[in-house]
Formats: structure tokens, C-alpha cells, sequence
């Protein structure tokens, strides 16, 4: 019976075994300190199998390098044996919600989850330290030979994967940082699907290396934009207010995109409101449409000039299909068609526009003037226009010639309300963010928190044909994401999920070299902490805030097909559940053997152990787990019948059990090897699920 293997996947490994299959005479084989065989590449012989295409000697090239990066990379592609611990206590609706929320180091997570979510996240937006010299950066541990490396399997020493202040003095100030965010985005592109997406908020400090880096992760040609957020002016600067941040976006594949047709757009801001007002006037006054114009053209000067709607008042014409606005009906470009278009109360031919026709032949210009898309003048010498309604209706033609990137038009498309492009500049004052969260949480207890109802709308924006789509942000922090995706799926009906991942870094050690508004902010956050019962750490800020942010979304209400999934299942990052063994077999003293049988930590409960199978079995790890009792033994049933597992120990698995167990016909089992009396057993029940569920899967660990 097999066994799972218990850790992350090793790409190193993965990447030789491809190489091998296409040149399998440039393997080596050796064998490793540990007796196992040892396979590796000799790249001349590779020369040598691609010397058409291979230049002999140095080459010149553009490329992006520091000090350590070789090492960085070490570190992605390092398998590591840990593990993802179950914690119902801190979780919400944990035997319900499809939402994530993991505690730990997020290089460490990341790779937990490839085995899972390779290939199904389709947008990461992250907000990392800006190696501003007053934040921290995470100090992964890369003074360990490569050799040594291996052998530990990822375990790190009490230094690894904590925060620490990088200030410029500092002989290797970006090198630090680079090597911190380059493994964490090397694997970060694993999770992301074919047509999937990551955000990165940034500013000035390492703008442009995060650009190079992103070059050399994603590939330059998936750049997609490197948008700009005005967050206020600063009137104390001495030369230029430097108010603003950059969200660079990459696409895993924008060829990929292009080919689908993927097309975002937003809403038009107010249009909604528009609508609405509309929608009141015609209960009032029917299809007197010429007085419905008159109020609302009353209800625009009444608006605020603050008012989104105000900008919209264009649509200030009103028909059957609600308010309107003209649009130009010539042909995009020039050189399009001419003929004659007969206006209706003079009969002469109209005014042909100088570019031509915008419809392709005189069939299409009447079907649009028969749906009442064509508005003519008051006589023949100007040419009529089209009509572009708030709300367009179905058959109202694309505009194809406004279907471009400046941001400048609408695309009046088969959606629901006037759509636009979004610009790669926008404004929002980032203390309407910090109000917002000190609101929240009683306090303010985090420092320069994203604003969550602007990436609502970008994750609106983004996710146009998936609407149950995984959002992560590994640099959760004061989980602005995670509220985010609440807001967008209250707002919009979308059923998105989240994936947060946060470092429980103590707060009370932050707070030793805090100085000034962020020692304030750490103690208000451990004031708050301490008064629900709560462990002072970071990640404790980030869960608060996603419990209140949750229960607030409930009592505001949202759209009718949001399905109100506010909970969050928290696991947390640790060491690997198999103990420990320092001893070689000849050294154990008979009495141990009967120990050895089970190699599991003792503190590692049975549901520990399931999610250790899920992981390495790649099983979504929000899937429903369901505990049922048969033949007197707790078993494991997750999404009903798509795996059981039974943990028991001290030969409890017998013949009779399983007979039993097979009726339910999972697709996967797994046991404890300790649940055997012996192989004689565990060869029997190979035999049992063989021929009385032959499509089930079994192995032990």
C-alpha cells in the first residue's frame, strides 16, 4: 500500500525529470548521502545537444541581478516538510465557508498550497513592505550551503522567516529585499490559472526593481498596465507632493486573454442612481416622457457636485428603454459606406457624415431606426445620431469604435448599465480608508490600510466571466482584501472566494522598535487584542477584522445571488506531523520497535492528519468534512464520498471494516499504518477495496 509523501512539491526535481525525457543523455546519476539515487543535469552535454542555437563564450545580455539571488531561487524551488494545522476555535462557519485564512509564513504557505491550487487562483492582489527603511521585511534564512539546504527539507532556524527592519544603511538594502519578494512570486505564479492575475501595490522606493522582477517572473510580455493611485498632496513637501502609490498588474498569460476575448469594464459610477431615479419618475408620470425628462434633468442640478451621477447627466433624454444620450453615428476611421438614409418628416435624403455611415449596409440602419436607436433631426441637413441608453437594451449594437483602452468612451455592450474602461490613474484619499477601519474595529490598530471598497471594484473589474473566483493576498495584513471580496460579492452577486495568508508576528516585539503614530497603533492593537481574549499577534488584527467586517456586511444585505459566505477556515503553518527518527535501525533497542510503528507526533490530532492528506493529495481544503461512526471508529467523509479517512490506531483497521467501509464507494481511503495488526492484514484489505470498490484509491500514512 502506498504511502503519501508527506511534503511540498520539489519543482528542482520535476524541471530534471522533464529535461531528462527530452535529453535523456545529459542525465547524471549519483548516489546521495542518504543511499537514495541521485539524478542531475550536465548542462555542457546540453550544450553540446543544442549547439545550433548555443553562442560559445560569455554573452551579453539585459537581465536583472543582485547579490543573493541565486539563493533566492534556491529557496523557491526548496521542497519543504511542514504542514497546514486546523483551527476550528479562531475559524467562522468553519464547517461551511469556502474562504482561507492561513497563519504562518507566507513562503511556506504558498508552497503548502501548490499541490491544491495549482493553476485556480485567478487574482493575487498583494500589498508587501515597501523597504521604506521604517517598515520590516521577511528575513528567509539563506546561509545554509545548498546540500544542507535539501537535507533539512525547508526547516529553518528561530531566525528564518521573521520580520526585520532593513534600514539603508544597510549594505545589501534592495538585494535583501529583492531576494525577499522574488521566491515568494516565483511560486506565486504556480497558483495563478492560465488567464489569471496578480496586483502588486508598490511605491516609489522599489518600483522599478519590483518591475524587473515581475519581468523576470511573469515574462515581460504579460506586463498589463502599472496603474497610479492619487491618495492626497502633501503640503509640507519641499519640491514635489509625492502623494501617490503604483499597482503593477501581470497577466499569467495575456496572449491567453487576448484569445478569449476577456473585455473589463466597470459600471459607470451613479448609473445605478440614475436608473433608479428614473425608475421613480415613471411611477409617477407614465410614458409622459418629455415631463420625466424635465424632473430629471432637475434631480441632476439638485445632485452634489460630489455626486457620482453628476458627471452622467448627459443622459438626460428619456425614452421607453429610460434615459439616453447621443452618440455620433459616422463610420470609425473614415472611408465608411455612403448611402441614403430618408428622414421622416421631410422625406429628403439626410446629410451623409464626412467619415460615412457607422452601420456597414442600409438593412442594418433600418433595423436600428425601426428599434428606436436612430434619432433624427429636425430636418434632413444634419445628419440623425444614435442613441446610447444608461441601461442599453439587448440589441443595441457594440461600439465597436469606442472599444479601445483611453478610457475615454463607453462600450454599450449586451450589459446591464453603461459600462467604461478604467483609466490607469485614479483618487481616493487614503484617510477615508483609515477612517473607515478605526470605525470598524473601535481603534485604529492597523497603519495605512488599503482601501477595501477600491479593490472591490477592481476585483470586479478583473473577474468579469468568473464569478466563483479565488482571490489571495499573501501579505494579508490588516485584511483589507478579504473585506474587499465581501464587498464585491455583496455588491455585484458574485460568489468569490479568498485565500489570506499572515505572519503571526508578535506584536508586543514589534512594538520594542516602534516609534511615534506606529507604536501608538501596535498598542491600540494589542489593547484590543487583550480585550477579546486574543492572542497579540498580527495575524490575530487581520482575523478581527474579517469577523467584523463579516457581520457587517450581513447587516448592511447585498445583492440576491451572494451567497452570504462571511466565514473563514483558519489553518496554521507547522512542523511536519511525522516525528522525528536520529537513530539508524541498528542502534534501536528491541523494546523501541513497538514505538517506531507509528511515527506520528503524539500531539497531532486525527483531523491534523486530514488535512495533511488533503494537501498531499491536492483536495480543496474547503471542501464539506463530514465525521460518521462505523463499526465503532470515527471516520472522515470529505465532499461526501470524495475521500474517508480513519486515523485509528493499534490494529483497529480489520477486514470486517472495510467491508463495510467499501459500501460507500469513495473515490479515495486513506488509514494510519499503525491501524494494521500487521502486512498480512493491510495486503488484505488492498484485496477487499480491489474487488468490492475497485475505483477507490487507498493509501496509508
Amino acid at each position: 500500500m502506498e504511502k503519501l509523501k508527506m511534503h511540498s512539491p520539489n519543482f528542482t526535481e520535476e524541471n530534471i525529470a522533464k529535461l531528462a525525457a527530452l535529453f535523456p543523455g545529459c542525465v547524471t546519476e549519483s548516489i546521495g548521502e542518504d543511499g537514495t539515487l541521485k539524478k542531475a543535469i550536465d548542462f555542457d552535454q546540453l550544450k553540446q545537444e543544442l549547439s545550433t542555437n548555443i553562442v560559445e563564450g560569455p554573452q551579453e545580455r539585459y537581465h536583472l541581478n543582485w547579490p543573493g539571488k541565486r539563493e533566492a531561487l534556491l529557496t523557491a524551488n526548496a521542497p519543504i516538510a511542514k504542514t497546514l494545522r486546523p483551527c476550528r476555535e479562531e475559524s467562522v462557519d468553519f464547517d461551511s465557508t469556502e474562504n482561507l485564512f492561513i497563519e504562518g509564513d507566507n513562503l511556506d504557505a504558498l508552497k503548502l498550497l501548490q499541490e491544491t491550487y495549482l493553476s485556480k487562483v485567478k487574482m493575487i492582489y498583494i500589498d508587501p513592505p515597501y523597504n521604506t527603511g521604517k517598515d520590516f521585511i521577511y528575513k528567509d534564512n539563506f546561509t545554509v550551503l545548498k546540500d544542507e539546504y535539501e537535507k533539512a527539507a525547508g526547516e529553518r532556524d528561530e531566525t528564518g522567516g521573521r520580520l526585520v527592519s532593513n534600514p539603508e544603511s544597510r549594505g545589501r538594502y534592495h538585494s535583501d529585499w529583492l531576494s525577499m519578494i522574488y521566491p515568494r512570486l516565483s511560486v506565486a505564479r504556480h497558483l495563478l490559472c492560465d488567464e489569471g492575475l496578480i496586483l502588486i501595490s508598490i511605491d516609489d522606493t522599489e518600483q522599478a526593481s519590483l518591475r524587473k522582477v515581475c519581468d523576470l517572473v511573469f515574462g515581460e510580455q504579460n506586463f498589463v498596465a502599472q496603474l497610479v493611485w492619487e491618495k492626497g498632496r502633501k503640503n509640507d513637501a519641499k519640491f514635489f507632493s509625492v502623494g501617490h502609490e503604483y499597482m503593477l498588474v501581470y497577466a499569467r498569460n495575456i496572449v491567453l486573454l487576448r484569445e478569449r476575448g476577456e473585455i473589463w469594464r466597470e459600471e459607470k459610477p451613479g448609473a445605478r442612481d440614475i436608473w433608479d431615479e428614473f425608475l421613480r419618475l415613471k411611477k409617477i408620470h407614465g410614458e409622459d416622457y418629455r415631463t420625466i425628462e424635465k424632473d430629471l434633468s432637475q434631480w441632476y442640478s439638485d445632485l452634489p457636485k460630489s455626486h457620482p451621477a453628476k458627471k452622467w447627466a448627459r443622459y438626460k433624454r428619456v425614452d421607453k428603454y429610460g434615459p439616453w444620450r447621443d452618440r455620433d453615428i459616422s463610420w470609425p476611421g473614415g472611408d465608411g459606406p455612403r448611402y441614403h438614409v430618408i428622414h421622416p418628416k421631410t422625406k429628403q435624403p439626410c446629410a451623409i457624415p464626412e467619415a460615412g455611415w457607422r452601420f456597414a449596409s442600409p438593412e442594418e440602419m433600418q433595423r436600428q431606426i425601426k428599434l428606436g436607436l436612430v434619432e433624427f433631426r429636425e430636418d434632413h441637413t444634419e445628419p440623425p445620431f444614435r442613441k446610447a441608453h444608461i441601461r442599453p437594451i439587448p440589441e443595441e449594437s457594440v461600439d465597436e469604435e469606442n472599444n479601445n483602452d483611453n478610457g475615454t468612451e463607453d462600450v454599450d455592450d449586451n450589459v446591464e448599465f453603461a459600462t467604461q474602461v478604467r483609466g490607469s490613474y485614479f483618487y481616493k484619499q487614503s484617510q477615508v480608508a483609515v477612517k473607515y477601519l478605526r470605525g470598524l474595529m473601535g481603534a485604529k490598530v492597523f497603519s495605512n490600510p488599503k482601501d477595501h471598497e477600491e479593490l472591490a471594484r477592481l476585483i470586479e473589474y478583473v473577474t468579469p466571466n468568473d464569478r466563483n473566483a479565488i482571490i489571495m493576498d499573501f501579505f494579508a495584513g490588516s485584511a483589507s482584501t478579504a473585506e474587499a471580496v465581501f464587498k464585491a460579492n455583496a455588491t455585484f452577486g458574485s460568489n468569490h472566494r479568498f485565500i489570506m495568508v499572515q505572519l503571526p508576528e508578535s506584536l508586543e516585539d514589534a512594538m520594542k522598535s516602534a516609534t511615534g503614530s506606529a507604536k501608538k497603533t501596535a498598542q491600540a492593537a494589542m489593547k484590543m487584542l487583550k480585550k477579546n481574549g486574543r492572542q497579540i499577534v498580527l495575524s490575530e488584527v487581520s482575523k478581527e477584522r474579517i469577523r467584523l467586517a463579516g457581520m457587517n456586511a450581513i447587516e448592511v444585505g447585498g445583492h440576491e445571488s451572494w451567497n452570504k459566505d462571511i466565514g473563514f477556515r483558519v489553518l496554521k503553518v507547522d512542523s511536519s506531523n511525522m516525528a522525528d527518527i536520529y537513530y539508524t535501525p541498528d542502534a534501536v533497542e528491541q523494546k523501541q520497535l513497538s514505538l517506531l510503528t507509528d511515527n506520528i507526533k503524539a500531539d497531532r490530532s486525527s483531523e491534523d492528519l486530514l488535512f495533511q492528506v488533503l494537501l498531499d493529495w491536492g483536495v480543496d481544503l474547503t471542501f464539506p468534512i463530514t465525521k460518521e461512526t462505523i463499526e465503532n471508529r470515527e471516520v472522515f467523509f470529505v465532499d461526501n464520498n470524495a475521500l474517508a479517512a480513519c486515523f485509528v490506531k493499534n490494529g483497529q483497521i480489520t477486514e470486517d471494516f472495510c467491508k463495510e467501509l467499501t459500501k460507500r464507494q469513495p473515490l479515495r481511503v486513506v488509514f494510519r499504518d499503525s491501524g494494521f495488526k500487521d502486512d498480512s492484514v493491510k495486503i488484505n484489505v488492498e484485496q477487499i477495496f480491489k474487488l468490492m470498490s475497485p475505483h477507490t484509491e487507498v493509501k496509508c500514512i
